[in-house]
This record gives structure tokens, C-alpha cells and sequence, in this order.
């Protein structure tokens, strides 16, 4: 079953495009890697899919629902499209995490003032605030945190705040989960305790779209791969497809910069 579809997807800035009809597929409990150039396209195909830009064309739909139609924006409200949102988890480059929050109070945060809007939230304020943190907790035993939570930000080393990070997007339950390049802020010594992370969620059939330069890492974790260039989807298929036998000379050149 198809849990995104994307048709057509182009984005403008000013009068340069910088997505150009973009499409593809993700199945439920997949991971597609999408690859490319600095400068392709990936990044804004990200931010495009989490709303934090809006296609000037195109559709996206999740487990068959519209969440995004080019022709239909003008009579959405941002209250829909911050609902549309929630189906999408975004994991940035450089964590993005609050300075003046514990690890934990970070991940909170996002969940609490979500139930905030709930209609029972002020007469069960205390019960689901406890429910919240222990939800919290949970996500950050799961990235091997349980000693860090009440530490700051400032406290932990580069890949403890990606890995805090990753806990506070899980934390809203995403149906899709998205990683922007999640090592590129990183030391390289720091780098596999998060693909580790990364791995083991896709070995829970966590639904991901990253964004790597990881090479291998995204042929083992993968079970589709988009090569971009200048904005286009050059390459789409699997990762023994698109590293094992590419079609297009671009995707060669590229692949063997790796090699």
C-alpha cells in the first residue's frame, strides 16, 4: 500500500525552479534514500513535503488522503495545513533543538502543545502531561538517552542532540518520518551512533525519507532511491538498481565521485 503519493511536484524561487514535476511512490514501512548533488533539489523536496515551502504545482497524498493539492491552497487554511503537517516528522541538519530545554523537556514540548488544543486537555491537564513525558522517556531510552534527559542541549555531544532530535519527531507519531542529510552536522566519529539509530528504525518498519550523503548507508537501510539533479528525479528504483546498474551517465559520474 502506497502511504505517499507525490505527482507532479515543482517549486519556484523567484523565476528559478528548483523542482521540476516530481514523482514517485513510498510504500508503507519503506525507506527511500534520495541522493544527489548540493544544490539538486533534495532539501526543498523535503521541506516542500513537511509544508515549510509550498509547491507552486503538484499533489501529495497520504495513505490516500489529499494533503496537498497547487489548485486548491488558496482555500486552505494554516490551521489545515499545520493538521496536514502532523503526517510528516522532520529531523533538520543541526538538530534545531530549544537551548534553554532539558533533552526531555525538548521532546515534550512539540506533544504538549499539541494537547493543548485538545478539548479534555484543562480538566485532565495533569494526567496527560504525565502521559506526555513518560512518552518522552520512552523515545529517549530508545536512543540509548536514559542518562541524558535532564541535560541541556549545550551538555551533549553532536550526535546526542540529533538523537534527541529524532525522539522529539517520533514523539508526534509521524506516518513518515523525514531525515535532512541527519550526520552532515556531525564529526565523523559521531556519525555511526546516529545511522545506527536510523538503521534500527528502519529495521522496526519505521516509514523514513532521508536525505544522505551516505553512500552505503543508503544502499543497505534503503528499499527505494531517488538520484536528483538540477531538479529533476534522474534515477528512482532500488538500491541495486540505482548503485548496482544506473542508467543515466549523470548518475555514473556522481556515484563514482563515491567510489
Amino acid at each position: 500500500m502506497s502511504i505517499l503519493e507525490v505527482e507532479h511536484i515543482s517549486k519556484y524561487f523567484g523565476k528559478t525552479e528548483v523542482l521540476k514535476d516530481i514523482c514517485f511512490t513510498l510504500e508503507e514501512n519503506q525507506v527511500l534514500s534520495i541522493i544527489g548533488s548540493s544544490g539538486s533539489g533534495k532539501t526543498t523536496l523535503l521541506r516542500c513535503l513537511n509544508f515549510l515551502e509550498r509547491p507552486d504545482s503538484g499533489l501529495i497524498r497520504v495513505a490516500g488522503n489529499v494533503v496537498y493539492d497547487s489548485d486548491m491552497m488558496k482555500n486552505m487554511s494554516e490551521s489545515v495545513i499545520r493538521k496536514n503537517r502532523l503526517h510528516f516528522g522532520l529531523v533538520f541538519q543541526s538538530f534545531n533543538l530549544f537551548p534553554q530545554y532539558t533533552a526531555i523537556e525538548n521532546v515534550m514540548l512539540a506533544r504538549q502543545l499539541q494537547a493543548k488544543k485538545e478539548p479534555d486537555y484543562k480538566k485532565n491537564k495533569a494526567a496527560i502531561n504525565e502521559g506526555i513525558r513518560k512518552e518522552a522517556e520512552d523515545l529517549l531510552n530508545r536512543m540509548g538517552l536514559s542518562e541524558r534527559m535532564n541535560n541541556y542541549p549545550h551538555q551533549l555531544s553532536g550526535g546526542q542532540c540529533q538523537r534527541v532530535a529524532i525522539a522529539r519527531a517520533l514523539a508526534l507519531k509521524p506516518d513518515i518520518l523525514c531525515f535532512d542529510e541527519p550526520t552532515s552536522a556531525l564529526d565523523p566519529e559521531l556519525t555511526g551512533e546516529v545511522l545506527k539509530v536510523i538503521k534500527g528504525l528502519a529495521e522496526q518498519k519505521m516509514t523514513m525519507i532521508i536525505v544522505t550523503h551516505e553512500m552505503s548507508f543508503a544502499r543497505d537501510v534503503s528499499d527505494q532511491v531517488i538520484f536528483m539533479d538540477d531538479g529533476y528525479v534522474l534515477e528512482y528504483g532500488t538500491p541495486d538498481e540505482v548503485f548496482g546498474n544506473p542508467k543515466m551517465e549523470r548518475t555514473r559520474q556522481f556515484l563514482g565521485n563515491y567510489n
